[in-house]
C-alpha cells in the first residue's frame, strides 16, 4: 500500500517538469555514452576480425617458419593439406634511390610474394592496377608497390627506379593498404611488396639472413582447424612451425585492442566518477527544495518509507532516462562516425549496435546511479514536520543510517567487480578503484582545507584592505559555499588528464633522454660471416665511430623444459612467445656478468650447454641444470642451463636471452649483427658506405626506431587522453550545473551588497575571483594526484626514473581557473542584472 501511494506522489511531483534534473541526466547520458561508444567499437573489431580472419590472415591457415623455408617433404604435407598454397616471404632490407653522394635510403619492410598472393582479399593500389602488372614491371625492370610514406621519403614518383640488395625495380603503384596488414605485427620500416623470384638476383636472402616465411592455405569449407592443426603439429614436429587460422587471424592486435578498450572503459568509469559528484548535487540540490513538500507529507501522515519510495521512484525514473539517452548515444555515435573509425584501425571493423556493450554501459549507469544517489536519498528520514515552522536545512545528522552507508558500499563493490569482470584487467580495474577513491578522499580533503584556509586568510589582517579579494575569499570559506562541489567535479577530471600527461611526458623524456648517452647509432643485421671483418675494417676507418660490436645470430624456438610443453611449465611468458636471438661464444664475453653458475671451458665440445638471462629466467622459474628443448631452423637442441647473467635490454645494444657453446651450434647457416656508436655526423656516410660496400646488409638508424616507437606510444597516449577529455566535459557540466544551482544564493548576496553600497564591478570582481581560486585550488590538487600518479606508473609499472614535467601541470591549473572563471562569470550576470528591492521583497 505504502508503495503505491509513493507511486502516485512521485508520479504528480514528475509532471512538473525535468527543472533541476538537466545536470543529473548530462552526466549521467555523458558518462554512459562514453562506455556505451568504447565497448561498441571494441565488439565492432572483435566481430570484424572473427568475420573477416581468413583475409586478415591471408588465407583459412598459416603456418610460419623462421629464417627458412619449409624443406620438400614439409610443403608437400602442406600442399597436400590444402587446396592453394601462398608463399610469402617477409624480411627487412634498405631501399635505394639513386647513387653517390645524391643517394636516398629508407629502411623497408620488404614483403615478396608468389602468384598465388592474395588468396583473400586484394591491395588497395594507387594507381588501381592489377598486381600481375605491377610485378610485371616496365618489360625491362621487375615491379614493385610501395608505402606512400616510403614514397615521399624517398621522393620517388611512379614509374622512376629503386634498388633493393642489387636489384633494380621500377615503382608501377603506391600500396595504399595491403588485406592482410594486420598480422605483419610491428614494422620499423614502410612496406614495400615484390615478387620472390625478382629477388633471385637481389642477394638479399642468403643463408642466415634474417627473416619469415609464411605458407597460406586455403582449406575447403568442410576443413576440421582442430583436426588439421594436430595433423600439422603431427607431421612437422620438430621443425619449429607455428601454426594460426582464421579464428583469430590477429591475436595481437586482438589482444591489444581488447586491453586498450578495457582500460579506455576504466578511464570511461573515472568520467562516470565525476558524473557521480553531479548526480549526488543535482539530488542533493533537488531534496533540499522539495524540503517543505516532505515535512508537509510527514505533517500528513506519511511514513518515512513513503517519502524515501516517492524520491527514490522519481530518481529511478530519470535515471533511466538518463541511461537511455547514454546508450543511445553511444551506440548511434560510432555508426554515424564509421568512415572516419575505418580509416583509422589497419583492420575491418563491422561497426552497428551492439546489445552487449549497451548492456554493459546500461548496467555501470544503474550502479553509478545507485552509488551516488543512495546517501542524499537516505537523508530524507531526517527532515521532520517542524521543518514547516522553522529555516531548516535538509539532513541535520552528518551520516545517514548504517543500512544505507551499507548499501552504498556494497553497490560500489559490486560495481568495482563487475568492471574488473567484464574488462579483464582485475588488478588494474582494483587498483583503478582505490586510486579513484583515494582522489576523492584527496579532494574532499583539499576542499575542506581551501574553505578553512580562505576563511582565516578572509579574517586576517593582510587582507583588511583589498576589499573584493576579502570578500571572495570569505565567501569560499563560508558555509554552504560551492568549494566541495567544483573541486570535486572538476578536480577529478583534471586529474587523470593530468596523470596522462605526467606518464607521457615522462616515456618520452626517458626515450630522449636516457637513450642518447648509452644507445648505438645503427643496428646492423644479416652481415655474412666473410663479411664482418671487411665491414669492421670500412667503420674503422672513420674516426667518428667510437666502436663495434658484433655477434654471431640465430633464431630459435624454446619449445619444452625438462621434456615437458614449455608453456605449460612456465605460462604465457614473452620468452615463448615466437622466436627468440640466439648467440654463442666459446670464452666467457668480457660484459656477461654471471649471477649463478659457471662459464664452459673455452675448448668444451660436450652436451649443448646454454647461458640464460636471468631476469628471465627467474620469471620462469628456471634453474641451473634446467634442460631446454630450443627447435634452431627445423633441428630441435636439447640443451643444459650452465649458469645465469645478467642483460641489460635498456642500452639498446646486444642482448640475448640465450647464449649457447660454439660446438653446439656448428653448422648451422647464420649470420651476424652489429652495433655501431659514434658521432651523429657519421650517421650520413655510413649507411650510404654500408649500403653501397654491402647491399645485403642491413643498417637499422636507433633513433629512426626509437621515433617510431614514440609514434606508437603518442597514439596510445591520444586515445587515452580522449577518454580523459570525455571525463573533463562531465566535470565541466557538473561545475556549470553547480554554477547554474548557486545562481539563485549569488542574486541574494548581490543584492545585499548592492544594498551596502557595492557597484555592478565590485561584485563580478567578487564573483570571479572566488571561481579562479576555486579552480585554481583543483588544479593544483590534479596535478599534486597526477605526480602521485604518474611516479607510480613509471616506478612499480615502467621501472624507470619519474621527472615532474612542469608544462602539462601548468597547463592543467590554468585550464582548472579558466573553466570556473568561465563558469563563474557566466552565471553572474543575472545575478548582477536583478533589482535589489525586487529580490529583498521576495524573501519576506
Amino acid at each position: 500500500m505504502s508503495l503505491m501511494i509513493a507511486v502516485r506522489i512521485a508520479r504528480r511531483e514528475l509532471r512538473g517538469g525535468l527543472k533541476g534534473f538537466r545536470v543529473f541526466l548530462a552526466c549521467l547520458a555523458l558518462g554512459v555514452a562514453a562506455i556505451a561508444g568504447v565497448g561498441s567499437v571494441r565488439d565492432a573489431i572483435q566481430t570484424g576480425i572473427a568475420s573477416e580472419g581468413a583475409t586478415i590472415l591471408g588465407g583459412d591457415a598459416k603456418l610460419t617458419f623462421t629464417y627458412r623455408y619449409a624443406d620438400p617433404e614439409e610443403r608437400a604435407w602442406i600442399e597436400g593439406a590444402s587446396d592453394r598454397v601462398s608463399e610469402v616471404v617477409d624480411f627487412r632490407s634498405m631501399a635505394v634511390v639513386g647513387a653517390g653522394q645524391s643517394a636516398e635510403r629508407g629502411l623497408t619492410q620488404i614483403k615478396a610474394v608468389d602468384g598465388e598472393y592474395p588468396i583473400y582479399g586484394a591491395p588497395i593500389l594507387a594507381p588501381d592496377i592489377p598486381l600481375a602488372d605491377v610485378f610485371a614491371g616496365d618489360g625491362d625492370l621487375p615491379g614493385a608497390a610501395m608505402d606512400p610514406v616510403l614514397i615521399e621519403r624517398l621522393g620517388l614518383s611512379i614509374g622512376e627506379v629503386f634498388r633493393l640488395g642489387t636489384q633494380d625495380f621500377v615503382l608501377m603503384s603506391a600500396l595504399v593498404r595491403e588485406p592482410d596488414s594486420a598480422t605483419g605485427g610491428f614494422a620499423l620500416g614502410p612496406r614495400t611488396l615484390v615478387q620472390t623470384a625478382a629477388l633471385d638476383n637481389a642477394g638479399l636472402l642468403a643463408p642466415g639472413t634474417l627473416f619469415e616465411t609464411e605458407y597460406r592455405l586455403a582449406l575447403s569449407e568442410s576443413a576440421n582447424l582442430d583436426a588439421l592443426s594436430e595433423a600439422a603439429e603431427t607431421a612437422l614436429s620438430g621443425s619449429g612451425v607455428r601454426w594460426q587460422d582464421r579464428r583469430n587471424g590477429a591475436p595481437g592486435v586482438t589482444e591489444f585492442v581488447d586491453r586498450l578498450a578495457s582500460f579506455l572503459v576504466l578511464v570511461g568509469l573515472a568520467g562516470l566518477a565525476v558524473g557521480g559528484v553531479g548526480v549526488a548535487a543535482a539530488v542533493r540540490a533537488y531534496l533540499w527544495e522539495k524540503t517543505a513538500v516532505i515535512a508537509v507529507l510527514k505533517t500528513l501522515g506519511a511514513e518515512s518509507r513513503t517519502v524515501f519510495q516517492t524520491y527514490l521512484l522519481q530518481i529511478g525514473a530519470l535515471a533511466l532516462i538518463g541511461i537511455l539517452v547514454g546508450v543511445a548515444l553511444g551506440g548511434v555515435i560510432p555508426v554515424l562516425f564509421e568512415p572516419v573509425i575505418a580509416a583509422r584501425l589497419p583492420l575491418p571493423v563491422d561497426i552497428r549496435i551492439y546489445p552487449a556493450a549497451l548492456a554493459e554501459a546500461a548496467l555501470y549507469g544503474a550502479l553509478a546511479t545507485m552509488v551516488f544517489t543512495m546517501w542524499p536519498l537516505a537523508r530524507t528520514e531526517d527532515v521532520r514536520a517542524t521543518t514547516l515552522f522553522r529555516d531548516q536545512a535538509l539532513g541535520i545528522r552528518r551520516l545517514p543510517r548504517s543500512i544505507w552507508i551499507v548499501l552504498t558500499v556494497g553497490a560500489l563493490v559490486v560495481l568495482v567487480a563487475v568492471a574488473a569482470l567484464l574488462s579483464g584487467l582485475i588488478a588494474l580495474t582494483v587498483w583503478t578503484a582505490l586510486g579513484l577513491l583515494g582522489a576523492f578522499a584527496a579532494l574532499l580533503l583539499a576542499a575542506m582545507g581551501v574553505r578553512r584556509l580562505a576563511g582565516r586568510l578572509a579574517r586576517s589582517k593582510a587582507f583588511r584592505g583589498p576589499t573584493g579579494l576579502r570578500h571572495a575569499l570569505g565567501s569560499v570559506g563560508g558555509p554552504g559555499g560551492e568549494a566541495t562541489s567544483v573541486v570535486l567535479s572538476l578536480g577529478l577530471g583534471l586529474t587523470v588528464l593530468a596523470t596522462i600527461g605526467q606518464i607521457d611526458a615522462n616515456l618520452r623524456g626517458a626515450i630522449a633522454r636516457d637513450l642518447p648517452e648509452v644507445a648505438p647509432s645503427f643496428f646492423v643485421v644479416d652481415i655474412q660471416t666473410d663479411q664482418l671483418q671487411p665491414l669492421r675494417d670500412f667503420l674503422g676507418s672513420d674516426d667518428r665511430v667510437t666502436d663495434v660490436q658484433s655477434a654471431p645470430m640465430l633464431r630459435g624456438i624454446i619449445t619444452r623444459i625438462n621434456g615437458e610443453e614449455a608453456r605449460s611449465v612456465a605460462g604465457d611468458h614473452w620468452v615463448l612467445e615466437g622466436d627468440r636471438g640466439i648467440t654463442y661464444s666459446t670464452a666467457q664475453p668480457e660484459n656477461a656478468v654471471v649471477t649463478d653458475g659457471a662459464w664452459w671451458p673455452e675448448d668444451y665440445a660436450g652436451p649443448p650447454l646454454v647461458s640464460f638471462a636471468s631476469e628471465e629466467g627467474a620469471e620462469l622459474g628456471l634453474e641451473l641444470g634446467d634442460l631446454l628443448t630450443i627447435n634452431v631452423l627445423g633441428r630441435d637442441i636439447v640443451a643444459e642451463v650452465a649458469n645465469f647473467r645478467e642483460v641489460d635490454f635498456s642500452t639498446a645494444g646486444i642482448g640475448f636471452i640465450l647464449s649457447m657453446n660454439a660446438s653446439a651450434l656448428a653448422g648451422a647457416p647464420h649470420s651476424h649483427i652489429a652495433t655501431i656508436y659514434g658521432d651523429a655526423s657519421a650517421d650520413a656516410a655510413i649507411l650510404r658506405g654500408v649500403s653501397e660496400t654491402f647491399p645485403n646488409v642491413t643498417a637499422i638508424r636507433v633513433r629512426d626506431a626509437i621515433d617510431r616507437v614514440s609514434e606508437i606510444l603518442a597514439g596510445i597516449a591520444a586515445a587515452v587522453t580522449y577518454g580523459a577529455l570525455a571525463t573533463l566535459v562531465t566535470g565541466a557540466v557538473v561545475l556549470v550545473g553547480t554554477a547554474a544551482a548557486g545562481e539563485r544564493a549569488r542574486t541574494y548576496e548581490a543584492a545585499i551588497l548592492k544594498t551596502l553600497g557595492a557597484s555592478r564591478g565590485d561584485i563580478l570582481v567578487n564573483f570571479a575571483l572566488r571561481s579562479a581560486i576555486l579552480g585554481a585550488a583543483a588544479g593544483f590538487v590534479a596535478v599534486v594526484a597526477g605526480m602521485a600518479a604518474g611516479w607510480g606508473v613509471m616506478t612499480f609499472v615502467m621501472e624507470t626514473d619519474y621527472i615532474f614535467e612542469p608544462v602539462s601541470a601548468l597547463a592543467i591549473v590554468l585550464g582548472g581557473l579558466l573553466l570556473t572563471l568561465l563558469a563563474g562569470v557566466v552565471f553572474a550576470w543575472r545575478p548582477l542584472a536583478a533589482r535589489p528591492a525586487t529580490v529583498l521583497r521576495a524573501q519576506e
